[in-house]
C-alpha cells in the first residue's frame, strides 16, 4: 500500500510565495492526501482567495499564533490513520516535481528514522531563479552552543553529498514519520515557542524517544529564506525573539551551551546586536 503523505503549510503574509508553493506540489508524482494551509494572522488575507484549485486543499485561519502553533492547527486537521509522512513546508520552499515520492523512499529505506529532509538551496523569488547557493544541508551546533545550517551561503561543490544523522534538521522542510508523532498528540510543536527554533526542539525530542534523523542529499528542494545569512537586514524584534527562543530550547534541553544563550540574548537586548 502507498504511503499517504500530508502537508502543512503555516503562512503569514505570504503573498509573494505561497502561490508558486501550491503550484510545485500541485505537480508532484504523488498527490499529497491533504494540504492543509493554515494562515496565521496574515494583515492582508486577501492573497489567500486567490489559491490555485487543488485536491485536498484546505484552508484554516488563525490569529497570529506563530510557526509551531500554526503547524500544530494543521496537523490537528489530517484525517490519516498514523501510518503516513507528514510534510511541514515553509510557504517559500518550492519541491522539484518528485520531491515527494523520493522523500516517501528515503522514509522507507530508514525504518529507524523519525524525520528526514535533505539539501535545501538558496531561492531568489524575485527573480524565479536559484541563487547558486547552498541554504541548508541540516542544522548542526557549535561547540559553544550556536546552531546554524550548515553549508549557508557556500556555493554548492558536492562538498555535503554524503548521507547522514545531523543533530536537527531545517523546519522549512520537514518529512516526518507519522508514527514517530503521535505521542506528542496534536502539539508536535512545544507551544511554548512562538518563533524559531521550534524545529531543533521537534528534532531534539524525536532523538531523545529513540529516533533517528536523516540527510539525504538526493532530497533537493529550493528555499527563499526572507533574511539569509544578512543578520543585519533582519528587524530588532525578530532578532530578539529569535535569541528569546535560543534560550527557552537551552532550558528544555540543559546543558553548558545555556551560557552562550544567555550571553546572546543579553546582547540582544540591550545593545541591539
Amino acid at each position: 500500500m502507498a504511503t499517504p503523505v500530508y502537508v502543512i503549510i503555516v503562512c503569514h503574509n505570504s503573498a509573494a510565495v505561497l502561490a508558486t508553493c501550491l503550484n510545485h506540489l500541485d505537480k508532484q508524482t504523488i498527490a499529497a492526501r491533504q494540504v492543509i494551509v493554515v494562515d496565521s494572522g496574515s494583515t492582508d488575507p486577501g492573497y489567500l482567495r486567490q489559491l490555485p484549485e487543488m485536491e485536498g486543499l484546505r484552508l484554516v485561519s488563525a490569529d497570529n499564533i506563530g510557526y509551531g502553533q500554526g503547524n500544530n492547527l494543521g496537523y490537528g486537521q489530517l484525517d490519516g490513520a498514523g501510518e503516513g509522512m507528514v510534510v511541514f513546508l515553509n510557504p517559500d520552499t518550492f519541491l522539484p516535481h518528485d520531491f515527494l515520492a523520493q522523500a516517501v523512499t528515503v522514509l522507507s529505506e530508514n525504518p529507524a528514522a523519525g524525520a528526514v529532509s535533505g539539501k535545501l538551496l538558496s531561492y531568489d523569488h524575485r527573480a524565479m531563479k536559484p541563487t547558486g547557493r547552498l541554504d541548508s544541508t541540516g542544522v548542526h551546533r557549535r561547540w559553544y552552543g550556536r546552531w546554524y545550517d550548515r553549508g549557508q551561503g557556500e556555493k554548492d561543490h558536492g562538498q555535503y553529498d554524503l548521507i547522514d544523522s545531523p543533530p536537527a534538521l531545517c523546519g522549512a522542510l520537514l518529512c516526518c514519520r507519522q508514527k514517530a508523532l503521535q505521542p506528542y498528540g496534536r502539539e508536535v510543536f512545544d507551544p511554548d515557542f512562538f518563533l524559531y527554533k521550534e524545529d531543533i526542539e521537534l528534532c531534539l525530542r524525536l532523538r531523545r524517544d529513540g529516533w533517528g534523523l536523516v540527510y539525504d542529499p538526493r532530497l533537493v528542494a529550493f528555499h527563499c529564506r526572507g533574511w539569509g545569512s544578512r543578520r543585519s537586514h533582519m528587524p530588532h524584534a525578530l532578532r530578539l525573539t529569535a535569541a528569546r527562543s535560543e534560550l527557552l530550547l537551552c532550558r528544555k534541553h540543559p546543558g553548558p551551551q545555556i551560557l552562550w544563550a544567555w550571553s546572546k540574548y543579553l546582547l540582544v537586548r540591550f545593545f541591539h546586536l
